[in-house]
């Protein structure tokens, strides 16, 4: 199901209105990329039904592939599938999130983050 547009696929992260990670995400490897003052980041998250993410932005790229999926809310309240191996990219400084896990079937999603050393995975996007 291609349908729903990369900004929504790597969006499943929750964390506290402050915080600058996730909570669900158990990072796996960091290691820096060479020639740059960038590092990668490799991480599996699992969301459970009722937990919501917030609206975030990364300083740099995200990558994520879908390992259990299951359907999310929506802002508006519409409910959407979010299958299994599914695959995308989240670019720079783009907000997305802002759903919740429902079902009965927690979403698990391995990631890939390469962005700028020394600042925050996880941010809030700028003011508008």
């Amino acid at each position: 199901m291609k349908f729903l547009p990369a900004i929504l696929f790597a969006s499943l992260f929750a964390f506290a209105a402050n915080a600058q990670d996730s909570p669900f995400r158990k990072e796996l490897k960091r290691a820096d990329l060479t020639g740059t003052n960038m590092e990668v980041v490799t991480s599996i998250s699992e969301i459970k039904p009722g937990d919501t993410s917030t609206l975030h932005i990364h300083h740099g790229e995200e990558s994520f592939y879908v390992l259990e999926g299951g359907t999310i809310e929506l802002p508006d309240g519409k409910q959407v599938p979010f299958p299994a191996g599914n695959a995308g990219v989240n670019v720079r400084n783009v907000p997305h999130g802002a759903f919740k896990v429902v079902g009965d079937k927690p979403i698990k999603l391995l990631t890939v983050h390469i962005v700028d050393k020394g600042k925050p995975l996880y941010d809030k996007p700028p003011p508008k």
